[in-house]
């Protein structure tokens, strides 16, 4: 009998009691296991989450770490913090060495924060950074609180920068990383790496010190020291707790809150920042009390830093002619005389204000030089702060009689004298018919006489005699270098010239026949005076008009200026000159001088309107004669010495 193979089958039940066997022998095992290992499983469970948030906290700084040296690797050394990078300054004394102005970037003294007054340092943190003294660079709460405030005024109205960050940005625009108009996030993330730098190289009293020397003032003034001596003409250490105050008002805008272009708003802001002091425990309520009302140097600031800017910038643009660019700090000796400069601003000032309104005469323009063309006087317009147009030097107006002084020179050359007879009758020339003004025809009269009364028929009678070409050539001679006319017009000034052309013009008379070229510096020096970059030699451009004319052309303007029509100009001294008006009272002239001074006024308007029958012999010769008259009070009375020959 063959035995079979066994079976692959199973009992079900058998493979139930296997199944069951093998749960019950794992369950055994289980509950065999020791009690460490069933702690470690357990463990294993809040075991991932901390080790999910160290990896998560790892990229976090390695991302973070990628961030700072992505927008740190470019930041400049703030070793070069100390030094100074600045364009040059240029610093102009008046004929008696004050200083009159500044150009350029000005620094004052290095000044150290525990040298100066507590409110100094406690104005600038009162009103800038309160808790200066307890953040690391970046003030989290001042920025919350800013937050806060502007969102419940709906605009921004305060900031939340700290002065560590504010020195940040003024060194990074200063190392020209970027435009002052440059607000992008990169930006304001580099002025926060670079305050907590800051911070952590420098003490707290090292950083205000840094930021006194730095931060910028207004006017092209950087530092306390500087804006000191501009503003209050003093040093730093030696100022008052308001003066400080209205120098910490500043830092909010320099230009709006200037104590020279807007004093009451400067008084106004002072006023905040001795409030913040009060609140913030620096000064007590009576010494804030003490300065409510705008105490006399603020106003003195205004008048100081204003006279004379019209001729400042005058000197200022010509610099290059004399040096080239300007590559150093220096100083420029100029011509100017602050007694003759104020009187020309008061003077004019004071008729404009008598007469401008109900004559619609809105502008009044000034210069005064010797008879060689030094500039002691310069009144560019009637109000710098609202128009630094300078309308002695720029405003090219119609000249009207007063081109009759080189009509009747050229007659003069040709062999006129002044008693010379000249026809006064209507004349015609092609269509046009010369008229005179509110001036009946005499038939015939002299020379002198057709000058001082300005007679129009006898300069075109005399025009059609010495020709265009002639007159045009003696402007020029004289110092006109604006183009002329090229008809008969020219003989009654429809041509233009700027005040200074014609003044320096009619100077060559008073300078006895030789050329004058107006001028405004003597000598240009570096600011140690170890170097003199430009000093002035020669006098003009030598003979240009015969003794004989210059005596002869002297005895014309001396009639004008005693009973023509500049009669109004006479001071009781030798005096002589010659005004003008234009078409429909446009412009209106006065030139003339002393043997001592030379003086040309203008008065019109900007937009070239129609003054109210406003003659040369008006306004212009009141002005001439007011400001004339109190530049030669206490002086000995001198004749011209051309007369006192013939």
């Amino acid at each position: 009998m063959v035995d079979r193979p066994p079976t692959l089958r199973v009992n079900p039940e058998e493979r139930l009691q296997g199944s069951y066997r093998k749960k019950e022998k794992r369950a055994q095992k289980t509950r065999q296991e020791p009690s460490s290992r069933r702690k470690k499983r357990n463990y294993n469970w809040y075991r991932r989450p901390i080790l999910w948030v160290l990896n998560l906290l790892i990229w976090g700084l390695m991302v973070l770490g990628s961030i700072v040296l992505w927008y740190a690797y470019d930041l400049p050394d703030i070793k070069r913090l100390e030094g100074v990078t600045r364009k040059p300054s240029v610093t102009l004394l008046a004929r008696d060495g004050s200083v009159m102005a500044t150009y350029g970037d000005l620094y004052g003294s290095v000044v150290r924060a525990e040298d100066l007054p507590l409110h100094i340092p406690g104005a600038i943190m009162a009103i800038e950074d309160r808790r200066f003294y307890r953040h690391f660079g970046v003030d989290i709460l001042g920025i919350l609180r800013a937050a806060w405030v502007n969102y419940r005024a709906g605009s921004v109205v305060q900031g939340g920068s700290t002065l560590t960050q504010q020195l940040a940005k003024n060194f990074l625009l200063s190392e020209k990383l970027y435009e002052p108009t440059n607000r992008s996030m990169r930006r304001k993330i580099q002025e926060v790496l670079l305050a907590l730098w800051l911070e952590h190289r420098f003490s707290k009293q090292q950083i205000l010190t840094l930021y006194l020397n730095r931060v910028y003032l207004g006017a092209g003034v950087y530092g306390i020291d500087a804006a000191a001596h501009k503003y209050f003409d003093k040093s730093a250490k030696d100022l008052t707790l308001y003066e400080a105050a209205v120098i910490a008002g500043l830092l909010k805008a320099p230009s709006r809150y200037s104590p020279i272009s807007n004093p009451q708003l400067a008084h106004e802001r002072g006023q905040t920042v001795l409030a913040a002091m009060e609140d913030a425990g620096f000064i007590s309520h009576e010494q804030r009390l003490q300065y409510t009302v705008a105490p006399d140097p603020l106003k003195q600031a205004r008048h100081k830093a204003l006279v004379g800017r019209y001729f400042s910038d005058w000197i200022f643009e010509k610099l290059d002619e004399y040096i080239g660019k300007v590559e150093e700090d220096i100083i420029v000796q100029t011509t100017l005389d602050l007694r003759l400069q104020n009187l020309a601003e008061e003077k004019s000032r004071a008729v404009l204000d008598a007469e401008g309104t109900k004559l619609n005469v809105t502008q009044a323009a000034l210069v005064a030089m010797t008879p060689d063309g030094g500039v002691r006087a310069m009144v560019g317009g009637r109000n710098y702060t609202q128009s630094q147009f300078n309308r002695v030097t720029q405003a090219k107006r119609q000249i009207g009689s007063s081109f009759k002084f080189f009509t009747f020179l050229c007659a003069l050359e040709s062999g006129y004298t002044s008693s010379s007879m000249i026809a006064d009758t209507p004349l015609r020339v092609g269509k046009w018919r010369p008229k005179n003004y509110k001036y009946k025809e005499q038939g015939e009269v002299t020379f002198i006489d057709g000058f001082a009364y300005s007679i129009n028929a006898v300069a075109v009678r005399l025009a059609t005699q010495v020709g265009i070409k002639r007159m045009a050539e003696m402007a020029y001679r004289l110092g006109l270098m604006s183009p002329q006319p090229k008809d008969m017009t020219i003989s009654l000034g429809s041509g233009q010239a700027t005040l200074l052309e014609l003044t320096s013009a009619y100077s060559t008379v008073a300078n006895h026949g030789f050329g004058v070229w107006p001028y405004g510096i003597t000598e240009v020096r570096t600011s140690q005076g170890e170097r003199v970059l430009y000093k002035r030699k020669g006098q003009g451009t030598g003979r240009i008009l015969n003794p004989k004319c210059v005596v002869d052309m002297l005895a014309l303007m001396s009639a004008a200026f005693s009973y023509g029509t500049g009669k109004r100009a006479s001071i009781g001294r030798p005096a002589a000159g010659k005004t003008g008006t234009s078409q429909n009272y446009r412009d209106a002239w006065s030139i003339g001088f002393t043997p001592d001074l030379v003086t040309g006024v203008w008065v019109g308007n900007d937009n070239e309107s129609h003054m109210k029958t406003v003659t040369g012999g008006k306004i212009p010769a009141q002005i001439w004669h007011d400001f004339m008259a109190a530049a030669h009070e206490g002086y000995p009375v001198h004749v011209f010495p051309q007369l006192r020959e013939k």
